[in-house]
């Protein structure tokens, strides 16, 4: 069976997986260590087969795929790589669709191609883990707020695509984006807009879920100080925290953002979820589930989906470090079937034996996984 196909085939199979998975509320081992690795296992071969710029780096790291018996051992790619290269087994004149990360420049920003099987894959990942930690219990009666322009407007976007699929999914009384895009590219958020909006839902005692990055947070939290004004958010709201700030406004600590937070709009820290993603990535990653009970003495940790893994490397040696020790994050994807599964990231992050708990961006990351790459 030729590359592609046996592709396609292992993508029936996990979204398979996921929707029984979903289907059981992750109570279970839904896809347990053993299933794992042979599935990690599997789709690593395929994607040295099938994907051109992969087996060039597989081969220059002198990396045989047969002999490679662990998914901890998988050679993985530094997002640098998606900036450099194209990274997909698609053939040209199938990559209908691409997702790119942020940047300030189109020639420093990475690509992930996608065509409509992987796009409805990567929909099925994202989609499940979200309603699981984020909209669990949430009734139909809710509003769902966006900070970001549409997906219409930016299409290259993995972040908005994530918030359209679920505003598409339905269950909310409404579903609007708020944000808009500059003459120059820039993301806007009209913040007096949204705060007439907001205010109209808290005065209806509507449930709110307020999703966006952490620099939409700070130009909501700014507009309410110039006006002198708090909202008290409606019981049973959420709010969804992406991090991002990128120097377009004055960064705050997170545990300093959700003060702010919390003070401004009336809300407790258990309403507040953090996702960690990347347009890399087919999955994502959340901090808590909201209906749960949260430490807030504890950092938080992040938990990778089932059908994904998260490591925590040291950049001198690559292998995983101690409990409690910090090291540079490693995802281990099985949702990206026709990318690369293994992502060498350029964050930070300390290990816990019930996830990761985010530090930021390792400095000089992008440089040290140039340096990684062969000149292909």
């Amino acid at each position: 069976m030729e590359p592609l196909l046996r592709l396609n085939s292992f993508a029936e199979h996990l979204g398979s997986l996921i929707d029984s998975a979903a289907d059981r509320s992750f109570a279970d081992a839904d896809i347990s260590d053993e299933c794992f690795e042979g599935l990690a296992l599997e789709l690593f071969r395929l994607q040295v087969a099938a994907n051109p710029c992969y087996r060039r780096l597989i081969e220059y790291s002198q990396v045989d795929p047969i002999l490679v018996a662990s998914w901890r051992e998988i050679p993985c790619v530094p997002t640098a790589a998606f900036k450099e290269l194209d990274m997909t087994s698609l053939p040209e004149d199938s990559r209908p669709y691409v997702f790119r990360s942020s940047g300030t420049t189109q020639s420093n920003r990475g690509k992930h191609f996608h065509f409509d099987a992987s796009l409805a894959l990567y929909e099925k990942s994202l989609l499940a883990w979200f309603r699981h930690h984020v909209i669990r219990g949430l009734g139909n009666d809710s509003s769902l707020c966006i900070m970001t322009p549409s997906a219409r407007s930016v299409p290259e976007s993995s972040l908005v695509h994530m918030f359209d699929v679920v505003r598409r999914a339905g269950g909310f009384r409404s579903a609007e984006f708020y944000g808009d895009v500059s003459i120059d590219g820039g993301w806007g958020l009209p913040v007096e807009r949204l705060v007439l909006a907001l205010g109209e839902w808290c005065r209806a005692g509507v449930p709110v879920l307020l999703v966006g990055t952490a620099f939409n947070f700070v130009q909501l939290l700014d507009c309410l100080t110039e006006r002198g004004e708090r909202l008290v958010l409606p019981n049973g709201s959420r709010l969804l925290e992406t991090g991002g700030y990128k120097g377009r406004t004055r960064e705050l600590a997170k545990g300093d953002l959700y003060r702010e937070i919390c003070v401004a709009l009336g809300v407790s820290s258990d309403q507040i979820v953090s996702e960690y993603g990347m347009s890399e990535l087919s999955s994502q990653a959340y901090d808590h589930c909201i209906g749960t009970d949260l430490d807030a003495s504890v950092p938080r940790r992040f938990r990778f989906t089932p059908w994904s893994r998260g490591l925590v490397v040291s950049p001198e040696t690559g292998l995983e470090v101690g409990l409690g020790e910090t090291g540079l994050i490693q995802v281990f994807d099985l949702a990206n079937v026709w990318s690369v599964m293994a992502i060498q990231t350029e964050d930070l992050g300390v290990r816990h034996r019930d996830g990761i708990e985010l530090l930021g961006r390792a400095e000089l990351a992008e440089a040290k996984g140039c340096s990684l790459m062969p000149k292909l």
